[in-house]
């Protein structure tokens, strides 16, 4: 099912493919008003699947400053928190970048890369204790929440059943230079819930 935005430039394609959507190339020799010519980057998004989420995202680009070039939404790949991946290219000033990112997120839009910078880090740790009886869903959230990370992958096993103690081996994407204070914040939640956390080695980001 097709999903109008109301951006001057992108649409969704139809369930179950995925879109690509550019701008006019006139767009781009925008300058400005300083002369400085705006910058391409790119944004990964986490989606609800519901009606309206495309265009609720695109909306704190657009009001920001931001200049939409494409649109990558592919309906058929489920991130490991069950929701929607969306790649967006754009424009902006160099000063207005950080703005717009920020902006997203206080619409409660998952950012799941900003930039090539944005997240250079890379960390794989271990929770293991009754992760369902503690909220899975809850320790995720407050995770990604710290600002700090974003969950790229999650596997769980629970061989036992999901009322006996499980693991779940978390991926989580930082940014460059703030993966301790990630991890901080991972500890504590881990004490909180009473959870057994394994740390692991960082890793620099393929």
């Amino acid at each position: 099912m097709t999903e109008p935005v109301e951006a001057d430039a992108t649409h969704e394609g139809a369930a179950g493919g995925a879109t690509s959507e550019s701008e006019p190339d006139g767009s781009r020799e925008t300058e400005t008003d300083g002369g400085e010519r705006p910058q391409a980057h790119t944004v990964r998004l986490e989606l609800v699947d519901e009606p309206g989420q495309l265009l609720a995202a695109l909306r704190p680009i657009s009001d920001n400053g931001g200049n939409l070039l494409s649109i990558f939404h592919e309906r058929g790949n489920i991130t490991p928190r069950g929701r929607i991946p969306v790649e967006v290219d754009l424009e902006c000033p160099p000063d207005r970048f950080e703005g717009i990112v920020e902006a997203l997120r206080q619409e409660g839009i998952n950012v799941i890369q900003a930039g090539a910078e944005r997240y250079g880090e890379e960390l794989t740790i271990l929770l293991v204790g009754h992760l369902v009886d503690t909220d899975l869903s809850d320790t995720l959230h407050r995770i990604e929440e710290s600002t700090e990370a974003s969950l790229s992958d999650l596997s769980l096993s629970a061989p036992e059943g999901t009322d006996q103690p499980s693991s779940a081996r978390l991926r989580l994407a930082t940014r460059a230079g703030k993966t301790e204070r990630a991890l901080a914040t991972v500890r504590e939640i881990a004490a909180e819930k009473d959870l057994h956390l394994v740390e692991p080695l960082t890793e620099g980001a393929q």
